[in-house]
């Protein structure tokens, strides 16, 4: 190789997962090469090797004529404290430091504090296991492994809120005082985070009727204005969606999201408003979280159903779902300023999740029969129904000849959907999820909601159509 090509590689430097070698003092292109051929090679960081134990390997060249893998290499490992050797080949022994400023020391479990990776400040045991990128992210020892399955052997009618946590994939739990992710704590209440709901009004189901099934584990969390539960369901039992009595209880909405809204609920575009300011049998499962130091979003699946369709879309009987979100980013793309992760913006018109994402055919309300709606409210048309599969044995799948017209069901239902919001990595949350029937406390709605997880990259919050 000629002295400009090996000044050029010189200055670019051995890359992380670089394929140069060397033979004798000359820096080799990791290209073709004669079959045999054997050269001194080394993928660590650059000016580790050397330092402490790390040293070059060998590699051979095959009989393709191209290299081989790097055999025999010492690269930097994490620092083990009080052995009296520079593990991370970082030219200190034993350093008690926080080098990459994530908070986490190497005597304190930062298995990537400096050389040891590409990415340390990303690296420590706040982190979350970001699959696919072969680093240890959060320092427990393994690459890329599963995340934990917590949710099964859980009550149905469990009163415990972690339960619930545990119930939609949010398997770590944390405390105020450590610095790793996890739910801190979590309770159900009323939609003002006050009073506590009929205990029929939520549950943990390994499905919803026969064709809703979980997102990720074993179970999902159900909450309900009425029962949470499909037919033959127990504890708590399955009641019918329109003729059951009400569970009798109220609270104010979530204070915030009402204030934001100027004092009222938001409406899909030319449906009436909602009567009050009455949540009626409401059910708010609320969880603090502290944030994986890696984590700049998640997002988890809901579906919504309700007996309020067809005849009441676009009314003011339109039951809400929402999931407020609580954090400091105040990045882009921004969280709404209402802090309601639940609602589908097209053409610049916002559709909070509800029953009335059946007018005006957002192709967010699939789970249905298409035909007339809004027959005792605003009347109009959905030919965004694409199957009925996921109302089968809910309860909503029985025939209702009194309704908008004569193929009508009992209810209808969004299908999966997505729901996502940006936090700032390392920060302490609040995630509030709730149902509740506006305007009067008949005809019931159900919510689905299962499968958080986080993600490394910042998310457009909102809800969509669910996507694997």
């Amino acid at each position: 190789m000629s002295r400009p090509s090996i000044v050029l590689v010189l200055l670019l430097g051995l890359t992380a997962c670089g394929p140069d070698v060397r033979r004798g003092n000359d820096i080799v292109e990791g290209g073709p090469c004669e079959p045999g051929d054997v050269a001194d090679c080394y993928t660590g960081m650059d000016g580790t090797e050397g330092v402490g134990p790390c040293a070059a390997g060998r590699r051979t060249c095959q009989p393709g004529g191209t290299w081989g893998r790097c055999e025999g290499e010492v690269l930097p490992t994490g620092e083990v404290c009080g052995d009296g050797i520079d593990n991370n080949c970082n030219g200190t022994v034993d350093e008690d430091e926080d080098r990459d400023g994530d908070g986490f020391t190497t005597c304190g479990g930062d298995c990537c504090d400096s050389t040891e990776c590409g990415s340390p400040a990303l690296v420590n045991p706040g982190s979350f296991d970001a699959p696919g990128n072969t680093l240890d992210d959060d320092c427990n020892g393994v690459v890329d492994d599963t995340v934990a399955i917590c949710d099964q052997g859980l009550a149905s009618n469990s009163s415990n809120a972690m339960d619930y946590a545990k119930a939609i994939d949010l398997c770590q739990t944390a405390t105020m005082a450590d610095k790793k992710w996890g739910v801190i704590s979590a309770q159900l209440t009323l939609a003002n985070g006050s009073g506590v709901p009929v205990a029929k009004q939520h549950a943990i189901r390994p499905r919803f009727g026969q064709g809703v099934m979980p997102r990720g584990g074993t179970s999902m969390a159900l909450l309900s204005t009425g029962a949470a539960a499909g037919r033959g369901d127990t504890n708590p039992a399955y009641q019918d969606f329109e003729g059951a009595p009400e569970n009798g209880t109220s609270s104010p909405f979530p204070q915030d999201f009402f204030a934001a809204n100027g004092g009222r609920l938001p409406n899909a575009p030319g449906c009436p408003e909602p009567d009050g300011n009455t949540a009626n049998d409401p059910v708010m499962l609320t969880l603090t979280v502290r944030v994986p130091t890696n984590a700049k979003s998640f997002k988890l699946a809901t579906n919504f159903f309700s007996s309020e369709f067809p005849e009441y879309t676009c009314s003011e009987f339109n039951d809400f779902f929402v999931v407020l979100l609580d954090s400091a980013y105040a990045g882009t793309p921004a969280n709404p300023t209402d802090k309601n992760l639940a609602f589908y913006e097209n053409n610049g018109s916002k559709y909070p999740v509800g029953v009335n994402l059946a007018h005006g055919n957002t192709g967010l309300f699939t789970q249905c029969v298409n035909g007339e709606t809004g027959c005792l409210g605003n009347p109009g048309t959905i030919m965004t129904c694409t199957g009925t599969d996921q109302l089968i044995g809910t309860g909503l799948d029985q025939s209702n000849p009194f309704a908008c017209d004569s193929s009508a069901l009992q209810g209808g239902g969004t299908g999966w959907l997505e729901t996502s919001g940006n936090v700032n990595p390392g920060e302490i949350i609040t995630l509030r999820i709730a149902i509740w029937d506006t305007s009067d406390g008949v005809l019931d709605s159900l919510a689905v909601i299962d499968g958080f997880q986080w993600s490394v990259d910042a998310s457009q919050p909102g809800t969509v159509i669910y996507r694997r």
